[in-house]
């Protein structure tokens, strides 16, 4: 099968023929339509995470068909022809304390799609059924992929922010263009805070109803109740502190981020809290596309052949478009805005 593959730290990724895989027991065999590209997919690529194993084919926001089922698949798994989702926690190990209480994020067992499992940016994907989701039929595969990391990490985020009405996101990329309607859709504000000086990134946020919009480095002109930071700067974290009100939240949103820089512990006081995001569990990945299917939610989409994953990845770091880039498989590129749900 084809694949785009990362055989050493540094270098571009390379079309390779690799073997087509088997399922194991309790895996499922996808024949994927489309993967999304993700910043975590560059922090692969660029060694920023720690141990990639490598050969490595990176891909987590998969969209595909099963055309083939392992033995011993949990009771109410996928079945054959079945349309479903892969998403970047792709195992635990369930019998862990944090599996055991609910947070199997943070099983230190974990394995993750497209970093320490074989991943999306392939013809052919084998998951583990039990971290599989049913996709809707009527779903196009480019349109829904964004949704399986930046809708879902989106997402829980945003439940971290508790009851907030006035909710900042920093940077406005895919995953903030998709809570961003969350938000709306839930009848709360958001302001939108970029990169200083784009003025795409503005317009998209106004576009979707912002209630303020400016650079990163300036400070909505009202106290946030909570802030979301999909940009992996470490800088922003006092900034975000800064714009909150007491009692307020700053979430971190990424997998990696910069160095945070040392900040006067006044900015902290009056009961703030800075948190992060570790993974995502299945609960997550239910309640937020039981959603989507209640809520309408446009993703705004780039797409490129599988081959051309190099450049998809280096249009993302150099932010050369608003949404999301996707890979497809033996499909004619698109572009634009669809609804979802």
């Amino acid at each position: 099968m084809r694949a785009m593959v990362q055989r050493a730290a540094g270098e571009p990724l390379v079309p390779a023929e690799v073997p087509r895989p088997r399922p194991g027991s309790g895996q499922l065999l996808v024949e994927v339509e489309a993967c999304a590209v993700c910043r975590t997919d560059l922090h692969v690529v660029d060694d920023e995470l720690p141990d990639v194993p490598r050969p490595v084919v990176p891909g987590h926001q998969v969209v595909g068909r099963v055309v083939e089922v392992g033995n011993e698949t949990p009771p109410g798994s996928p079945s054959l022809g079945d349309r479903v989702g892969v998403a970047w926690l792709g195992y635990t190990c369930g019998a862990c304390a944090y599996c055991k209480s609910g947070k199997e994020n943070l099983c230190d067992s974990a394995r993750f799609t497209g970093y320490t499992l074989p991943g999306g940016f392939a013809e052919y994907l084998a998951a583990d059924a039990r971290y599989c989701y049913r996709v809707p039929e009527r779903a196009a595969a480019e349109r829904f992929a964004p949704l399986l990391c930046a809708g879902l990490i989106g997402y829980r985020a945003l439940r971290m922010c508790g009851d907030a009405t006035r909710i900042g996101l920093y940077g406005f990329g895919a995953a903030a263009h998709i809570v961003a309607q969350v938000i709306r859709a839930q009848g709360r504000q958001f302001a939108a805070l970029t990169r200083p000086g784009d003025a795409a990134a503005q317009a998209e946020a106004r576009a979707l109803g912002a209630s303020w919009v400016g650079g990163s480095d300036r400070r909505p002109p009202d106290p946030l109740d909570a802030a979301i930071l999909f940009a992996p700067v470490g800088a922003l974290v006092p900034a975000a502190l800064a714009a909150v009100a007491k009692g307020g939240t700053v979430v971190c949103a990424g997998i990696h981020m910069s160095n945070i820089p040392e900040f006067p512990y006044s900015l902290l006081w009056g009961e703030r809290v800075v948190r992060s995001v570790a993974n995502l569990t299945r609960a997550d990945g239910t309640e937020f596309l039981a959603l989507v299917e209640r809520t309408p939610i446009a993703t705004k989409v780039e797409t490129y052949p599988l081959e051309e994953a190099n450049r998809a990845l280096e249009d993302l770091r150099a932010g050369a478009f608003t949404g999301s880039a996707v890979l497809v498989v033996e499909r004619r590129p698109v572009s634009g805005t669809a609804q979802i749900g």
